[in-house]
């Protein structure tokens, strides 16, 4: 009921309930999220969506459970797999680029709820390339808490 809830508040959010147009070529590719090594004591599921529109947008979103009640997570877009040195290296559309948005896709940063749970979700003005293949949630301080591959 809780992720029907949440679906629909970011299809409403986000406009695409009513822009069936903009979605007719979309490519959507989403993974369940696992923990890292430095996540391990976290009871850590979920999962994360990228949405490449036709109109060259880029949508992630990202929906997290077993997260610390009050604590704010950050999540980005990575070039590499999830068991590719922990996901190394944020996506960029400009690799000689910076490594801020609107650079880099950045749902987030976000803050886990009274019940451990972190929603987030970006609209990057790019359509993200192959190389945008997972998403990493970190903890305060920068570490790889989890993973999802995006296939």
């Amino acid at each position: 009921m809780l992720r029907r809830l949440a679906a629909g508040a970011l299809c409403v959010s986000l406009g695409l309930c009513f822009a069936p147009s903009a979605l007719a070529a979309a490519q959507v590719t989403r993974g369940d999220l696992a923990a890292f090594a430095a996540g391990a004591g976290l009871p850590i599921t979920g999962r994360a969506q990228m949405v490449r529109t036709a109109d060259g947008r880029t949508i992630v979103s990202v929906h997290v459970e077993g997260l610390i009640p009050g604590v704010t997570y950050a999540s980005h877009v990575h070039k590499q797999a999830c068991a590719d040195g922990e996901a190394d290296g944020h996506y960029r559309f400009d690799p000689a680029g910076s490594a801020t948005p609107p650079n880099e896709i950045w749902p987030g940063p976000f803050t886990a709820n009274a019940a451990g749970i972190g929603n987030a979700d970006t609209i990057a003005a790019g359509t993200a390339g192959p190389g945008a293949v997972s998403v990493v949630v970190h903890a305060p301080g920068g570490a790889k808490i989890a993973c999802a591959n995006l296939g």
